[in-house]
């Protein structure tokens, strides 16, 4: 299947490491140009080392995203490098654990802060470039926007606020053609799922646990999985009638009932 991708420009937040990883290969499989925009961490340093090994049509702008004027040159490192910006995946975030019982208002809104601004301000700078290509939005959110999971309220809403970015920038960016979607992963074994669960005595059995009550083939999600709806979002040719959609992708740990597992 052309995706028709080859030689478009993807800006990826957070894309050297997790569920970004794969969707920058993903990309790169598909011939697109790729930029990162992330911090610097051991993991990215070998990710990267990686693309520069194999050549890989792979830039990274090291940055941090949570200032807002960072989005805004990592939009035009993008430009300057490629001359053009097709699709924009914001991605990167963070399950802080910020609750309402144990957490503060204070923490609540830095929380906010943190998982949401970059997606707006990376959106907002690359919004011209976007109009010159047709281009497209995916937004990476969570099922924990739709479900809830206890102790991370600053998460929670940061991911129900994505979600309704997608259908409101769907919208209004209807005139230019720009199509806006969003992912919603469940149980993905990433780096910071796995940090997760060494927080418990037992990782292995708390594991086996979430695993059980995933109804189709009791076994966690793909980061390749979560990759491959992303490309296929980001095609201008096989999804060029979708947009203010929520794609969830967890083998039907979300909505189906768990009782028939």
């Amino acid at each position: 299947m052309n995706l028709e991708l080859s030689h478009k420009t993807i800006l990826i937040s957070g894309g050297a490491s997790g569920i970004g990883e794969a969707i920058t290969r993903a990309c790169l499989n598909e011939g697109a140009n790729v930029v990162i925009a992330s911090r610097i961490t051991p993991a990215v340093e070998i990710f990267m080392a990686e693309m520069a090994k194999n050549k890989a049509t792979c830039s990274l702008f090291s940055t941090e995203l949570a200032d807002p004027e960072n989005c805004q040159a990592a939009v035009e490192f993008a430009i300057q490098t490629h001359g053009q910006l097709f699709g924009l995946v914001n991605n990167a975030g963070l399950n802080d654990s910020i609750g309402l019982e144990h957490g503060t208002p204070q923490l609540f809104t830095q929380s906010l802060y943190t998982n949401t601004i970059h997606y707006y301000a990376l959106a907002h700078y690359a919004l011209p470039y976007l109009k010159q290509s047709k281009g497209t939005i995916v937004n990476i959110a969570s099922k924990v926007a739709i479900t809830g999971q206890g102790g991370t309220s600053g998460y929670a809403a940061a991911k129900g606020a994505q979600l309704g970015l997608t259908r409101e920038w769907a919208v209004e960016l209807l005139p230019y053609g720009i199509r806006v979607n969003a992912i919603l992963p469940a149980e993905v074994m990433t780096p910071l799922y796995h940090q997760w669960l060494q927080q418990f005595e037992e990782p292995g059995a708390v594991l086996q646990r979430i695993e059980n009550r995933i109804p189709l083939g009791k076994r966690m999600t793909l980061a390749s999985e979560i990759a491959a709806a992303a490309v296929f979002l980001l095609s201008p040719v096989q999804s060029a009638h979708t947009t203010g959609q929520q794609l969830v992708i967890d083998g039907g740990y979300t909505h189906l009932d768990r009782a028939i597992s």
